[in-house]
């Protein structure tokens, strides 16, 4: 399996980090594409984590390179996920505006008919926001607000970002013990 991660410039950038161990720890094939204001965000958020980003290094895209194969729609990937997603790039992804490689290869997922999961991690939402999560989702994406539950009883600041990171590999139909199911 190739998974594409854009991690773009919204706070919640350990949801990628532990969604990249995660896919790892799997052996999927993995392309990262880290925005500008992410790499700001995750010095703010995650300066112990960042040592997790740099073991990616030889995987990592830039952002503004669009000679890279991510740019195209006939290098095969499965997926991709976003997360964090800025409201930026959901923008960009409901409206197709592709200024970005995150949103070029945003882009062709949805052209292609690859899965595509948005994780917008921002409240409260307004309208024109809520507009562009259901035009994202009528152009095929999945739209996933970062919205932990507390059925399992989480402990740890860890299990309540297992539960999002857990939905997210639902998605990909990547089997995974990272939360209690609901009646388990």
């Amino acid at each position: 399996m190739r998974v594409v991660v854009g991690i773009t410039g919204a706070s919640g950038i350990i949801y990628a980090i532990r969604l990249l161990e995660e896919l790892e720890s799997r052996g999927i094939e993995l392309f990262i594409i880290i925005s500008d204001r992410a790499r700001y965000i995750m010095d703010l958020e995650c300066k112990d984590k960042k040592k997790v980003i740099s073991r990616f290094a030889k995987r990592i895209h830039d952002n503004n390179d669009f000679s890279s194969p991510l740019a195209s729609g006939s290098f095969r990937i499965d997926s991709m996920v976003i997360v964090p997603c800025s409201l930026k790039t959901l923008s960009a992804v409901a409206n197709g505006y592709v200024d970005t490689l995150i949103s070029r290869c945003a882009i062709n997922c949805l052209k292609e008919g690859r899965k595509l999961i948005l994780v917008i991690r921002e409240m409260p939402l307004d309208l024109q926001t809520l507009r562009n999560m259901v035009k994202a989702r009528e152009a095929g994406a999945v739209v996933m607000p970062a919205m932990p539950a507390f059925y399992h009883n989480p402990k740890t600041l860890d299990d309540i970002i297992d539960f999002v990171v857990g939905k997210i590999l639902d998605q990909l139909g990547i089997d995974h013990e990272l939360f209690r199911r609901w009646g388990e």
